[in-house]
C-alpha cells in the first residue's frame, strides 16, 4: 500500500523556521520516502506505508518535543497513478 502524508505544524513564524518546523523537515527528508515536498506552509510525502508511518511516528514525537503546540496532518491511501 502507497501513502500520502500532508502535515504542518504550529505555531508559524513567517520571518524565521521555528525549531519544530525545522525538525519535521529533517524528519521527512531523512525517511526513506519519495516525492517530498516542504513548504513554509504545508509538506507532503509519499511512499510505502510502513516507510511513511515509521516518519509519521517520528514527525509526532520529535516535532512536539521541539516545541510544537499543534501538529496537523493527513494521511490517504495513493495508488501507483496518483503520484
Amino acid at each position: 500500500m502507497r501513502l500520502r502524508v500532508e502535515f504542518t505544524t504550529e505555531p508559524f513564524d513567517l520571518d524565521e523556521a521555528p525549531p519544530h518546523a525545522l525538525v519535521a523537515r529533517e524528519v521527512i527528508e531523512a525517511a526513506e520516502l519519495d516525492a517530498v515536498d516542504v513548504g513554509p506552509f504545508g509538506n507532503t510525502a509519499e511512499g510505502g506505508a510502513d516507510a511513511v508511518l515509521t516518519a509519521v511516528d517520528a514527525l509526532l514525537r520529535k516535532a512536539l518535543g521541539a516545541g510544537a503546540t499543534r501538529v496537523s496532518l493527513q494521511v490517504n491511501v495513493v495508488g501507483e497513478g496518483d503520484k
